[in-house]
């Protein structure tokens, strides 16, 4: 079964970090794009960051800049987004999406999804 699982996401006050996790399964992690998007209630679904398959080329939205930091290890099938100095702003479901297009992920038509980790920053 085709399926990205995410983890590590909870509550934490501004300033403060989390690490997520996204653990692929049932497909070929290295042929993909991979990235987060996240969504907040009322509001629209945005990307986050991304990593391609290859070349180490990543995208982050303006606003995570300095504070995000996306990574991956093909061989366990993993993808992380450390996420450093958290803002109230952060605060939303974070899902992991793989795309077999690096320049297209942002689009939101990644071929596979996962259900999603809440992050809250709050005080």
């Amino acid at each position: 079964q085709v399926q990205l699982v995410e983890s590590g996401g909870g509550l934490v006050q501004p300033g403060g970090s989390l690490g997520l996790s996204c653990a692929a399964s049932g497909f070929a992690l290295d042929d993909y794009a991979i990235g987060w998007f996240r969504q907040a209630p009322g509001k629209e679904r945005e990307g986050v960051s991304c990593i391609s398959h290859s070349e180490g080329r990543t995208y982050y939205k303006d606003s995570v800049k300095g504070r995000f930091t996306i990574s991956r290890d093909n061989a366990k099938n993993m993808v992380y987004l450390q996420m450093d100095n958290l803002k109230p702003e952060d605060t939303g479901l974070y899902t992991c999406a793989a795309d077999t297009s690096f320049t297209d992920w942002f689009l939101g038509d990644s071929d596979y999804w996962g259900q999603g980790t809440q992050v809250t920053v709050s005080s």
